[in-house]
């Protein structure tokens, strides 16, 4: 039993790491999370139809970063360090 748990670690350890993404990739990720740490986000939709009638919604977002005042550009440049391994290859665009 011991054995084929000792077999089994690397396997499990290897489940759960994530291959790097190139700078750029990470950083088309990144600039929503930066985006999100700027402030709330939200959106409203209303709608009609001849079969339900009318609709409405809202939603709001509200990042942990935001709430911990975090700088977007450093939330920016640390997630593309965390996904690529390598520093930001270009500036956020944050608007």
């Amino acid at each position: 039993m011991r054995a084929a748990l000792l077999l089994a670690l690397p396997l499990m350890a290897g489940a759960c790491t994530q291959t790097p993404l190139s700078p750029l990739d990470a950083a088309r990720v990144c600039e929503q999370r930066a985006r999100a740490a700027q402030g709330p986000t939200g959106n409203v939709s209303i709608g009609a139809s001849s079969r339900s009638g009318l609709s409405s919604g809202i939603s709001i977002g509200v990042t942990d970063d935001y709430l911990r005042g975090r700088d977007p550009f450093e939330v920016y440049e640390n997630c593309v360090v965390a996904r690529s391994g390598q520093m930001p290859v270009r500036p956020p665009r944050l608007r």
